[in-house]
């Protein structure tokens, strides 16, 4: 069993050799200086990510305000088109089947049967050639093939 005397001993020793070998003057500030550098480093690299992202919103928030621009652009000009003579004459005609002086309106009768068959019924025969997965290949690859 181990006294009570050598545990005393042995943590004197351990002592000393603390204060006098890791516990000095030059140690201590070293150990204080790679914690401040771990530190400003750290809230360096914080920094840097809260400025990218901050970056990337505004660079989305730019995006939105020119697409934004755009369509408040595009509604105008259409704004515009509804105010115009033109259109007005076009709705006038499409929808109050209005028409200017001298304008005739002819109006076509339906198709009959016969028109409607006419090409239904062709004799005309489209062949297609069948080719082999390789001439396909031959093809894409060399289209004068």
């Amino acid at each position: 069993m181990i006294s009570v005397s050598k545990i005393k001993n042995w943590l004197r020793r351990l002592k000393f050799k603390l204060n006098h070998d890791f516990f000095t003057i030059e140690n201590v500030v070293l150990g204080l200086a790679i914690i401040l550098c771990l530190v400003w480093t750290f809230q360096s690299i914080k920094a840097m990510s809260r400025n990218w992202e901050l970056s990337e919103k505004l660079t989305a928030e730019k995006k939105t305000l020119e697409l934004l621009k755009v369509e408040v652009e595009a509604a105008e000009l259409e704004n515009d088109y509804y105010k115009s003579d033109e259109y007005q004459e076009l709705l006038a005609r499409k929808q109050l089947d209005k028409k200017l002086e001298g304008e005739n309106m002819v109006v076509l009768p339906e198709n009959s049967e016969a028109a409607k068959n006419k090409y239904k019924n062709s004799s005309v025969e489209v062949v297609e050639k069948k080719y082999s997965n390789a001439q396909k290949w031959m093809m894409y690859l060399f289209p004068n093939y």
